[in-house]
């Protein structure tokens, strides 16, 4: 309903109404509408932790706390002003992949079992409409990267102090028994292209507790550039001559 109200502001502007793509949308128009819900839920989270208190006749607000992980943060899989904008970020500086395990500690040692159902879940942002009573958004298949894949990536670009070549380098052996070298340089040049592109998110981002020494956090932890040539020539140009270097078409170990 706060959606729709929305998109009439805008229809009663322009005369268009815009749809989801899996209603015959544009992408522009998918995208848009996916970050109007987005932003709508930061809107609503903040006016209900000022005024829920108040609606029951008690004192003081609530704090709104953030959600977007590290992995998300790495790629910009995120809307500004989103679950990304709060007062805090609880899981900020924490990857997907530690975020699963410590969920699956307190199954085992708090007998916390309900966390199974989430562990268990496809990770998506629930944006798009279902398809066929079905999820048919997922954060994987939208990054074009597994969580455990950029798990290992964040480490390397922050721990490691790896640029896209170094990266190239060290995920050659790393990744040998899975992906071949080909493979592993689409991984690589996707993934900076990604961080390139949407790295100005980040001036904006909550601030996080810092449990690990990969965040990517910006203004209080990260200090690198948000603005970066997205096309990345020389390194790129370095991987290309690499890969061109080593044995046609390389089988997976």
């Amino acid at each position: 309903m706060t959606v729709k109200g929305i998109l009439g502001v805008f229809s009663a502007v322009t005369g268009r109404w815009p749809q989801f793509h899996a209603n015959g949308g544009s992408h522009r128009e998918n995208l848009a509408l996916q970050n109007v819900q987005a932003r709508v839920r930061m809107v609503l989270a903040y006016l209900f932790a000022q005024l829920s208190l108040w609606a029951r006749g008690k004192p003081g607000g609530l704090l709104v706390l953030g959600s977007a992980n590290v992995d998300e943060s790495l790629t910009g899989y995120f809307t500004k002003y989103d679950c990304s904008s709060a007062d805090i970020n609880p899981i900020g500086g924490i990857s997907k992949t530690d975020l699963k395990s410590f969920l699956l500690y307190c199954v085992e040692q708090f007998q916390l079992t309900a966390l199974r159902g989430i562990l268990a879940a496809p990770p998506t942002a629930e944006l798009e409409p279902l398809t066929d009573g079905q999820v048919s958004q997922t954060d994987e298949a939208d990054m074009g990267m597994t969580y455990s894949e950029l798990s290992v990536i964040g480490r390397l670009r922050k721990i490691s102090k790896c640029g896209p070549f170094s990266m190239f380098c060290k995920l050659i052996h790393m990744w040998k028994d899975a992906l071949s070298p080909t493979e592993v340089a689409q991984k690589v040049k996707h993934f900076f292209r990604m961080y390139s592109v949407n790295r100005h998110k980040m001036t904006t981002v909550t601030p996080s507790y810092h449990a690990e020494s990969y965040s990517p956090d910006d203004n209080r932890f990260d200090l690198r550039p948000f603005l970066y040539n997205t096309r990345w020539s020389w390194q790129f140009r370095c991987i290309d001559n690499q890969v061109s270097q080593m044995p046609a078409n390389a089988s997976k170990q």
